[in-house]
């Protein structure tokens, strides 16, 4: 049976992923058999997880899925580890205003004991006040200890364990200061973990300094114990029996328990890259492009014509989302203002050329395509649509709060997409 932990932060920038690898490289090199997931939706640090542990890193996602969803993914994860790491996203209590959604959430439903990472490097007694204050905030969350990141010296360090002594929380690690374990922003436009050749040497003198300056021996014996479940969970329908899926750098974005979810239902998924300019499998009855960044391959996508036509004469399902509906489209204008002709299935050009975030939870009502029920998913990305021809509508949808977004998406015969990175089935 696995043994599991969730590693959390007052905020982000305060060293939660740099900390989550160390930690799944320093005990996987110890022996074990580990494996992580990731709160939220987020499609780049699981990369950067999966490249430290060996293992795909699965989303939970406490405000898309329902409660028997996420029990059911850590159970698959206990089938296939001896322990498992599940890392926060933002700060512990943030989520979704007004809605249940937050990492605490998610430590509360599934009895997650809680390392909470201090960010120490500007902080002197005043520490804790800080710590004091989130492991007392609410009622229901256990703590297993802190890791005070970014100490400055020994002196620092005692100054630090003696304003933390009287709350009576173990310090299970005091990392010191390093530029050796400073990693640039990840956030999108970024190289992703596949692409980078420098990430095994970050990994491992991350977990060197993990392993030499926490406890990992006693953080083991604060663990909690997975305690397996068979419940049924509606994740998301398979979009057919046989579904060809795009997979490579330009097309990464594919949630890893859906495709899961597909498989277990008897699906056959089988990839295919668009960028090799390979076509979807020959008499797949779906394809499925999912998001990425096809703005930073525009100009190769264009010229692949074994791949455009593939789509071009495809009877089959074709849906895309983000980066995979951009593609669909008749063009896409990068950021240096150039148009790439793309498939064309879908009257819709986006752009880069000036860049605008859009962010947030979605709430997904479909208007056809090949779910009825409705939907949990989530937007980002910075294109913006130029042009938009008529074609029938995916989606109605509305933010976490229920605010009215309108329809969106592009539907036009077997051809289908959106922006919306679809999560799961609604709770």
């Amino acid at each position: 049976m696995a043994r599991a932990f969730l590693v959390a932060a007052p905020s982000s920038g305060s060293g939660k992923t740099m900390l989550t690898l160390g930690l799944l490289r320093a005990f996987r090199n110890r022996g074990l058999r580990v494996a992580s997931a990731k709160v939220g939706p987020d499609h780049i640090d699981p990369r950067f997880h999966e490249a430290a542990s060996g293992r795909p890193c699965l989303n939970l996602d406490p405000w898309a899925m329902q409660r028997d969803v996420i029990s059911s993914l850590l159970t698959d994860l206990n089938h296939e580890a001896d322990l498992v790491i599940v890392e926060g996203v933002m700060g512990l209590f943030d989520g979704p205003q007004g809605a249940k959604g937050s990492t605490a959430d998610l430590a509360e439903d599934m009895g997650l004991p809680i390392v909470l990472i201090l960010d120490s490097g500007r902080q002197g007694q005043s520490i804790a006040a800080l710590a004091e204050g989130f492991v007392n905030h609410r009622k229901g969350l256990t703590f297993a200890g802190l890791i005070l990141n970014r100490v400055a010296s020994d002196k620092h360090a005692a100054i630090l364990t003696s304003a933390l002594a009287p709350l009576g929380v173990p310090i299970l690690g005091l990392v010191r200061r390093s530029d050796s374990l400073n990693w640039p922003s990840r956030h999108l436009g970024l190289v992703q973990a596949q692409e980078n050749q420098e990430l095994e040497l970050f990994i491992e003198t991350t977990s060197l300094a993990v392993a030499r300056e926490t406890k990992l021996d006693k953080l083991l014996t604060l663990c909690a114990e997975i305690r397996p479940e068979s419940l049924p969970g509606a994740i998301l329908p398979p979009l057919g029996q046989s579904i060809a899926v795009a997979d490579d750098v330009a097309f990464s974005f594919a949630y890893p328990h859906i495709l899961q979810a597909w498989k277990k239902v008897g699906a056959e998924i089988s990839l295919f890259s668009p960028l090799k300019d390979e076509a979807p499998k020959a008499g797949c009855d779906a394809v499925f492009l999912p998001g990425g960044y096809p703005e930073l391959h525009a100009g190769l996508l264009s010229q692949n014509q074994t791949f455009l036509s593939g789509l071009k004469n495809s009877k089959a399902l074709i849906y895309g989302e983000c980066g995979g509906f951009m593609v669909l489209g008749d063009a896409l204008i990068d950021a240096n203002g150039q148009s790439h002709p793309m498939a064309g299935l879908l009257p819709l050009t986006t752009s880069f050329a000036t860049r605008k975030l859009h962010l947030g939870y979605r709430q997904l009502t479909p208007l056809g395509g090949p779910w009825t029920k409705p939907l949990r998913g989530h937007e980002f990305h910075y294109s913006s649509i130029a042009n938009e021809g008529k074609a029938d509508r995916l989606f109605k949808a509305s933010d976490a709060a229920g605010e009215d977004l309108g329809p969106i998406g592009l539907k036009r015969g077997n051809v289908m997409g959106s922006y919306a990175h679809i999560i799961c089935e609604a709770p």
